[in-house]
């Protein structure tokens, strides 16, 4: 068995998985090795494990074993191993060096990067992964990698028959759990004469 991972969050009496054996006669479960810490507790007939307390991340993954024994004859057992992950709770949201950027574009340039923007997260794994997109892209004049966070146009601009400014709202947004994060950016474009 190998649940979907607890946030290190999880509060005592949170469901973790439903072991199941099949057997013609009722069996009784319990846990009979591998969670030294007393991190779990399994109800003896209908095989749910819950947490008991608090979960300490540095003590994880816990990987533990429970048996489903015939309840008129205690010879007649089998085991499965439990793989139990905690994940580190994603507190912090991308955040950019400045929320508000400035950059100039000479007109008739053709579609060109036009500046590279870079969030910090300062969780780990995929709580800090981050990728990147626009809220706002004028009519598809902008698009950014979302890998590299490189912003581009994609086509010339004229001065003489368009707005000389544009507010293009960037963001970033984490791979966390429970929810994804976001940290925003705008980055105002002056097209030149």
């Amino acid at each position: 068995y190998h649940p979907a991972p607890l946030s290190e969050k999880s509060p005592p009496d949170t469901f973790v998985v439903e072991i199941s054996a099949l057997y013609k006669l009722p069996v009784n479960y319990s846990i009979t090795s591998g969670d030294e810490k007393g991190y779990f507790i399994i109800h003896s007939s209908n095989g749910i494990v819950r947490t008991s307390k608090n979960l300490e991340l540095e003590d994880f993954p816990v990987n533990f074993k429970v048996r489903a024994t015939d309840s008129s004859n205690a010879a007649i057992f089998n085991e499965v191993e439990v793989n139990v992950e905690v994940i580190d709770e994603n507190k912090f949201p991308p955040v950019f060096p400045s929320s508000l950027l400035e950059e100039s574009l000479p007109e008739h340039s053709p579609a060109t990067q036009i500046v590279q923007l870079k969030a910090q997260d300062n969780d780990t794994g995929r709580n800090g992964f981050l990728t990147y997109g626009i809220l706002n892209g004028h009519g598809l004049k902008f698009r950014i990698n979302e890998t590299t966070g490189i912003l581009y146009s994609t086509a010339p601009f004229d001065y003489e028959e368009e707005p000389t400014e544009y507010q293009v709202v960037v963001y970033a947004e984490d791979d966390g759990i429970p929810e994804k994060k976001r940290g925003y950016c705008t980055v105002v474009i002056k097209i030149t004469d």
